[in-house]
């Protein structure tokens, strides 16, 4: 059995946390004197929920979880920065990274002093499960596997999972774009595998990016170290009060999910008709990764015209691709039409 405080930094085993006025005091109240704030009510002069029971409530509802395994963040960005600072001892620890693979999981390990080691996906964007064992140590705390992939967008092979999970170390799924696949979220495996830590988000199939708000699942005891270093009011009050809202439309994201999920079929036959398009790889995202003939060109002339794609050209194992994401059916159109031009 996986013990995990022992992956746990010793000094964050140590650590107490800060307490704010709000989790001091858990009651209701008529008068707060407690905090320091602006007594004068404009719907913001207090302090937000520091632990979003109101949020976690509903999402709860969408998640086999208890509300003890979930930590929300300022996005999953700051998730990720958290669960590096948990585990990792700068210069002594490391984490293992997939690349091509989301960018941000090398530059956090590098802004905490940590050593990113790379197993590079196969030809085919898999997990090489080999590589990676041969890469994991004593010192290896923290596996980064993000699957539906950014921004090759294939889900990674269910096999080559369970066999890094029986690894002594924290695997983190990075489901940022679980919502467009059929596949089920890994949050399933939760109750046997306490190494195991899901991200997700609400900025992608919930159209919420501007909100900034992450969303981590794993065990208790997990959640519980990550909260230690989280920020007490990393979640603010119109942050949490939109996603609140957005459980009450539920069924127009679900609505707004199936006509990505159609016009990205659309897509892919508008693009495999162009003769400058080599290849378009697979995807369960709501994005392509397309191999052209000449794309910084393309890029160049798409720019041109105001329409702005992501440059993968120069990135190892995504040569001469462009990522380019599901638009609208007008946005679609007018890309296709564009390239037309160019083709």
């Amino acid at each position: 059995m996986i013990d995990i405080n022992s992956l746990v930094r010793k000094n964050i085993q140590e650590l107490t946390p800060y307490a704010s006025a709000r989790e001091q005091f858990l009651g209701k109240a008529n008068i707060y004197l407690d905090a320091n704030e602006n007594p004068f009510e404009n719907g913001l002069n207090r302090y937000p929920d520091p632990e979003q029971k109101e949020l976690k409530r509903l999402i709860l509802q969408r998640n086999t979880v208890a509300p003890s395994q979930i930590v929300l963040g300022n996005g999953s960005d700051e998730l990720l920065d958290l669960i590096i600072r948990v585990f990792c001892e700068p210069t002594e620890d490391n984490i293992i990274i997939t690349p091509p693979t989301f960018g941000i999981y090398k530059v956090l390990a590098n802004a905490n002093n940590v050593e990113a080691r790379e197993a590079p996906l196969t030809n085919d964007f898999e997990l090489d499960t080999t590589t990676m064992l041969d890469l994991v140590d004593s010192k290896t705390k923290v596996i980064f596997i993000c699957s539906p992939n950014n921004p090759t967008g294939n889900l990674m092979d269910i096999n080559s999972i369970k066999k890094l999970l029986a690894l002594n170390c924290i695997i983190v799924i990075d489901e940022a774009y679980i919502d467009f696949t059929e596949q089920e979220s890994w949050t399933n495996a939760l109750p046997t595998n306490p190494n195991l830590i899901i991200l997700q988000t609400f900025s992608k199939a919930w159209a919420m990016a501007g909100i900034r708000i992450g969303m981590s699942f794993s065990s208790p005891e997990i959640a519980q170290n990550i909260n230690k270093v989280r920020l007490p009011y990393n979640v603010n009050s119109l942050s949490q009060q939109k996603a609140i809202e957005a459980f009450e439309n539920t069924s127009i994201i679900n609505e707004n999910i199936q006509a990505i999920k159609n016009e990205k079929q659309c897509l892919w036959q508008s693009l495999s008709s162009l003769s400058m398009v080599d290849k378009i790889y697979p995807s369960d995202a709501n994005f392509f990764l397309v191999r052209f003939k000449k794309a910084k060109e393309v890029y160049t002339q798409l720019a041109q015209k105001s329409i702005v794609v992501r440059d993968f050209s120069s990135i190892k194992g995504c040569e001469e691709c462009l990522r380019i994401s599901v638009g609208t059916p007008e946005e679609n159109k007018t890309l296709i039409e564009t390239l037309q031009t160019i083709n």
